[in-house]
């Protein structure tokens, strides 16, 4: 079956990344919920809509709603990013363009290093945040939020994740850390997604993905 002709849950985003990442969790959540007709904006053709929310929260909702509308299927999205403390929140809602150009993920950490640089160990604490949004075609809209502390790195380490994975380095460490503290894109994606702020906020949002769909 082609996972454009069925959908009935799109996400609204274009990152591949985030796909994988949020239909890995929605899908044991999500009862009688097929991972393949869990399909993402881009494999609509949706327009990208213009972000401009002073929070995670409204971010996450003008692309639910957009995506809603443009679809006419219900629509899940997220809007995330890496807040550090020093910095009173920010990179915040811009942490996808920090460095000046959107989704440059290399150039966002090197800049954020660079203006941590002077900064010791115990004023490196940071949390990622992430708003999830359910809105339907009939107007109906909900927002779940979720967090995950911990403290930046000095330099990046890690193949896996996406982002700053590579420089957060979470409270919440797995058995096999032993002592090795590892970074976000050292965690294998399930020990991510068990702790993840997208993990949490999504969890939270399932119960409601569910009643919606009628599943």
């Amino acid at each position: 079956m082609s996972v454009a002709a069925a959908p009935r849950l799109v996400l609204a985003t274009h990152n591949r990344h985030k796909i994988v990442e949020l239909r890995a969790i929605l899908t044991p959540l999500v009862p009688g919920l097929d991972p393949e007709v869990i399909v993402g904006a881009g494999d609509l053709g949706a327009p990208e809509p213009v972000e401009d929310g002073v929070t995670f929260a409204q971010n996450a909702l003008v692309k639910a709603r957009a995506l809603a509308a443009f679809s006419g299927l219900p629509a899940v999205a997220d809007d995330s990013g890496l807040c550090v403390d020093v910095l009173g929140g920010a990179p915040g809602v811009f942490s996808a363009r920090w460095c000046g150009r959107h989704g440059d993920d290399a150039a966002n950490v090197d800049l954020l290093l660079a203006q941590l640089a002077d900064v010791p160990p115990e004023h490196r604490g940071a949390q990622f945040t992430c708003a999830a949004a359910l809105v339907t075609p009939d107007g109906f809209e909900h927002v779940e939020t979720g967090v995950l502390r911990g403290r930046l790195a000095t330099t990046a380490r890690g193949a896996g994740g996406f982002g700053y994975d590579p420089v957060l380095v979470p409270d919440q460490q797995p058995a096999r850390a032993r002592g090795t503290l590892l970074t976000g894109a050292e965690l294998t994606p399930q020990e991510k997604n068990a702790i993840s702020h997208r993990g949490v906020a999504f969890r939270a949002l399932a119960p409601l993905v569910v009643e919606r769909l009628g599943l």
